[in-house]
């Protein structure tokens, strides 16, 4: 696939780059929002299914390729683990799988919630060997990142497929657990940010925070916690509304493969939105209708240069890919 992947002593998919996931996890959510836009909106379901015909293709393609290059070396998945491009990648990674058991719901129940289950037991793996990483690691890599939420508020992405895939217990239960996390790290980080500010190439890590307060709120809905899932849904506008009024601070050091950071964040605040107004309508159906078609405009080229530099065989490179 990639250059530096074929060069003599490697072979092929030896330096996949877990940066590839970022966006296939973006494009999974977009597609899904495209499926709900069809109830909310009444639009045709070709759309979304075509979209998600794709994203699962190239999932599946992704998948295969880090696959490859775990089987080579099993090691390597703990030695990404040491850096933040591969924290962020392999928790991309493994949230793809839940978003895959959504995609195949309407098809075959059975395998999505084996999908989810297999989900569930992939993410708890990374999040434990991402404790033992930051205990036996330099005291640098335990700073509180964005990537937390991925890492470890991730499971609600899990309780976003468990509710309609029948397990609305389990996904009210992890939305309580994940709900004061996710907080604590919101706040770490916002004192962080107060005290130190973030380096112009990291910004667009600082996207990530609207993912949980829009699959928290989502999910508050799924379960019938409407109050919460209101609540939330006006907390992450404002955070859009601010993200968006800062987006040339935000995006100030130029196009990089942190930019994947964007994409599942605004896929997740088209679904919420789109959530809101299948309840409630009026307004809500105005943003939910620019949410989807800003997610679309902003998710498909992000993705598309991201896979781009994956097939140069630069993304390895700039991420710091480890090696099988």
């Amino acid at each position: 696939m990639a250059e530096d992947e074929m060069q003599a002593g490697t072979g092929l998919w030896r330096r996949t780059p877990p940066a590839i996931f970022p966006p296939v996890l973006g494009l999974l959510g977009l597609g899904l929002a495209w499926r709900r836009a069809s109830e909310v909106f009444g639009i045709g379901a070709a759309p979304g299914e075509m979209l998600l015909g794709a994203a699962t293709l190239l999932f599946l393609f992704t998948m295969a390729a880090y696959v490859t290059k775990l089987m080579r070396r099993p090691g390597v998945f703990a030695d990404e683990l040491r850096i933040l491009p591969g924290r962020a990648g392999l928790a991309a990674m493994t949230l793809s799988v839940f978003l895959f058991a959504l995609v195949l719901e309407p098809y075959s129940l059975g395998a999505a919630r084996a999908v989810l289950a297999a989900g569930f037991a992939a993410h708890t793996v990374l999040a434990l060997v991402i404790v033992r990483v930051f205990v036996t690691g330099p005291p640098e890599q335990r700073r509180v990142t964005p990537v937390w939420h991925l890492n470890f508020v991730g499971f609600i992405v899990g309780a976003l497929a468990a509710a309609p895939l029948g397990y609305p217990a389990l996904a009210e239960a992890i939305l309580w657990v994940t709900l004061p996390l996710a907080a604590l790290i919101g706040a770490e980080s916002l004192r962080q940010f107060l005290h130190a500010g973030v380096p112009a190439p990291l910004r667009p890590l600082l996207a990530i925070h609207l993912s949980p307060v829009c699959l928290l709120g989502a999910v508050a809905l799924m379960v019938g916690q409407g109050a919460l899932g209101a609540a939330l849904a006006w907390a992450g506008l404002g955070l859009a509304v601010l993200f968006l009024a800062g987006a040339r601070w935000l995006t100030q050091a130029g196009f990089s493969p942190f930019w994947g950071a964007f994409t599942f964040p605004l896929a997740a605040f088209a679904g919420h939105m789109e959530l809101m107004a299948g309840l409630a309508g009026g307004p809500w159906r105005i943003l939910a209708g620019l949410a989807l078609v800003g997610a679309t405009l902003a998710i498909l080229p992000i993705a598309w240069k991201v896979m781009q530099l994956w097939a140069k065989g630069r993304l390895a490179v700039q991420t710091n890919a480890a090696e099988a």
